[in-house]
């Protein structure tokens, strides 16, 4: 299941290092190209909310599966584009199939023992987070070498043999409600009630942001001197940031043995403490891998924790408030990567580490107020 959450999250960031490659196959300008990554977001968000609930009205196994094989199905429609127009259309439409990993971390949230479920969920989430950072070491490597449609063809193949997987071994479960999907959808609003929600989401959705603000900035900052790094390294960050995705079990482990929010409190102590590396050693290579290394680890504590918590609510929701967190997670995320860039844009360096801070000042507050 973490294997298969990494893959899903990976599809979305595949085609970052690709878009010089199709801007010269297809003799678009970059701000057309530019409309590729942008439009799998939105179609992602499309997915989350509309599809991702359904998780509580169908037999999740047979959803995750019929998800993958779409995915593959227009994985494929994408490597075999004959105009720009297609490929923007097939990017659309993987964002919103590729929402695999926010059906299974639910699914495997509700088949963990209570004792174990901070655990099971840092285990799945770690695959998604490495899945989403080495997304493009991948796709660099593969476009360069074989061309952008090739790495469209592997995820595509990698759908099918994940769903071929996940047919033998994925138990088959009971849907928790019996509504019309009008209804499912519907229901969504009233779970915005619940303190545990909202203070997760804030708190997720603000630390992701900081996290994205950097994302999206460091090759500006790897091209400044004295750095004077290409794209490759920047890259090569996303295999340094593993190291921190992959202490999220241990993350759960302790979420298991104490109170969730506190490791939340933690996560975010640890975020900070990486943007202060950021800031006061940005000229240095060594100092930007610990503060990747701390920012990974951090921004991954608050989120296997939040998931945590919010999965100790009824288990009947659990599908819908993975939606809706995940939901505000994401546009955190797109508010993050729009601040880095305006930071960068009037103060470089140090205007992207203080978005960052004002962002984790808001998730604080949110903390502290109803801690």
């Amino acid at each position: 299941m973490a294997i298969t959450c990494g893959a899903a999250a990976a599809n979305l960031y595949y085609n970052q290092p690709l878009l010089e490659i199709i801007q010269q196959s297809f003799h678009v300008g970059s701000h057309t190209a530019g409309f590729i990554p942008m439009l799998t977001q939105i179609g992602y968000a499309i997915g989350i909310f509309f599809l991702v609930p359904l998780g509580d009205l169908i037999e999740r196994r047979r959803l995750i599966l019929t998800m993958l094989v779409l995915t593959a199905v227009v994985l494929g429609a994408a490597a075999i584009s004959l105009n720009i127009v297609w490929l923007l259309v097939a990017s659309l439409a993987i964002g919103i199939t590729t929402i695999t990993a926010q059906l299974i971390v639910p699914f495997a949230a509700h088949l963990a023992k209570p004792e174990q479920r901070g655990k099971v969920v840092g285990t799945v989430m770690s695959g998604l987070l490495i899945g989403i950072l080495i997304a493009r070491t991948v796709s660099g490597i593969v476009g360069a070498s074989l061309g952008w449609r090739a790495m469209y063809w592997l995820a595509s193949g990698l759908m099918i043999v994940l769903a071929l997987i996940l047919s033998r071994v994925l138990p088959k479960s009971q849907p928790s409600v019996q509504i019309l999907y009008s209804q499912l959808i519907r229901s969504l609003f009233p779970l915005l009630q619940q303190p545990i929600l909202r203070e997760a989401s804030l708190t997720g959705a603000m630390s992701f942001g900081a996290f994205s603000a950097f994302w999206s900035t460091l090759v500006f900052l790897l091209a400044q001197p004295p750095l004077h790094y290409g794209s490759e390294v920047a890259g090569a960050f996303g295999l340094v940031g593993v190291v921190g995705a992959a202490a999220a079990p241990l993350v759960g482990r302790i979420a298991d043995r104490g109170k969730p929010k506190l490791t939340v409190g933690l996560g975010l102590v640890i975020t900070t403490v990486s943007f202060v590396i950021f800031w006061l050693f940005s000229d240095h290579l060594v100092g930007l891998i610990v503060g990747v290394i701390l920012l990974d680890l951090g921004v991954q504590t608050t989120l296997v924790s939040n998931q945590a918590r919010i999965y100790s609510l009824s288990p009947e929701f659990h599908s819908r408030l993975n939606a809706l967190y995940i939901t505000f997670y994401f546009i955190g995320g797109a508010l993050g990567s729009f601040l880095g860039a305006y930071g960068w844009s009037y103060w470089h360096w140090h205007g992207v580490c203080a978005m960052a801070f004002i962002m984790l000042g808001v998730a604080f507050i949110t903390f502290i107020k109803r801690h």
